[in-house]
């Protein structure tokens, strides 16, 4: 009698079911054809900006381009060393100091917190870019917001380095030092406390993070600072490219117009002051070459460009979120244009 074998029982990968291999190498297949069509667009890319040279050329050449051109890169070159120099501290804060140590530096009450931290923010040498992403990571070490933002607002435009500048820039009106210190203080620190007492929780939206549990404190400070600098550098290349297409359409004989008149000197230079996004370190020198408008125009000017801008606007959405930004910049331009002019009415 004959004796049959039954066939094998096919387990694991070799029980899959015939085309099983095909269905496996789908994906595969498509991500080959993926990372061949990717040099094809780029040769494509090329070979379209070679083509279009003369028309580059000529659109490049014209003024509204070469103006627009100088301020864009007018403001990355300003504004990326003290970037950097916030990323690091940013980076720093999270992984090497504990958070024990702002429970122990600042008061325990609220309301007291918010003018020490903003009074702190004379220690930073550097201007918006780089109190971003600091209080970004006070924020994420249990910092009340309010005193961070107080930070925020207060760091870029009291620190030893700006007013220094103030001074150089105005030799013959030496309380515009004061003027600018005082007023960019108060605004911080009733900001800080408006939070306090209006702020939600639910506002601040920060984006995702990545998480450096089980590595050694060099390679998640690395970590932190490549995730910063991608970030805030898209928004501040975003703020930058704003600032330079306004500066390149907004007509100058709108500036000597303004110039006549007090109240429309003041919002002209706020308002100019949100568009150019100057440097902290650098505004000072621009405000003083703006000598047709009164001091308190000016002051105004020194106030507002530090605390909003539109390069600090896109960093502020971009660490806090966008629904935070949309509520923070119109009421810190409120309240910025209105005590300088008060600031300026005493001391100027």
């Amino acid at each position: 009698m004959a004796i049959t074998k039954a066939a094998p029982q096919r387990t694991g990968e070799d029980a899959s079911p015939p085309g099983g291999e095909r269905k496996q190498e789908a994906p595969r297949a498509r991500d080959e054809r993926r990372r061949l069509d990717s040099p094809l667009a780029l040769t494509l890319l090329l070979v379209m900006m070679v083509l279009a040279q003369g028309p580059m050329r000529r659109a490049l050449g014209a003024p509204v381009m070469q103006s627009w051109t100088t301020v864009f890169v007018a403001v990355i070159v300003q504004a990326l060393p003290f970037l950097v120099l916030g990323v690091l501290l940013s980076a720093a804060i999270a992984v090497f100091v504990p958070a024990s140590f702002f429970a122990r530096a600042l008061p325990k009450r609220p309301a007291l917190a918010v003018p020490v931290a903003g009074a702190a923010g004379v220690v930073l040498p550097g201007c918006e870019c780089a109190s971003v992403p600091v209080a970004g990571a006070l924020v994420r070490r249990g910092v009340t917001p309010a005193a961070a933002l107080a930070f925020l607002l207060s760091a870029p435009a009291i620190n030893p380095i700006v007013l220094t500048a103030t001074a150089v820039a105005f030799p013959n009106d030496p309380e515009m030092v004061l003027a600018r210190l005082v007023a960019s203080l108060l605004v911080a620190c009733v900001m800080g406390w408006l939070w306090l007492r209006l702020g939600r929780t639910d506002w601040l939206r920060p984006p995702a993070r990545e998480t450096y549990d089980g590595q050694g404190r060099g390679a998640a400070f690395w970590g932190s600072v490549r995730h910063d600098v991608m970030h805030a550098g898209g928004f501040l290349v975003i703020g930058a490219m704003a600032a330079a297409t306004l500066k390149a359409v907004v007509p100058q004989e709108w500036l000597r117009v303004a110039a006549e008149h007090p109240v429309v000197s003041v919002l002209a230079l706020a308002i100019l002051a949100v568009l150019l996004s100057i440097c902290s370190e650098a505004d000072a020198f621009v405000a003083a070459s703006l000598t047709q408008f009164s001091l308190t125009a000016r002051l105004t000017f020194l106030v507002v460009g530090p605390m909003i801008d539109l390069k600090l606007f896109a960093m502020q959405a971009g660490t806090f979120g966008r629904g935070f930004a949309l509520r923070f910049a119109p009421t810190t331009f409120v309240l910025a244009v209105a005590v300088s002019v008060l600031t300026g009415a005493v001391l100027l």
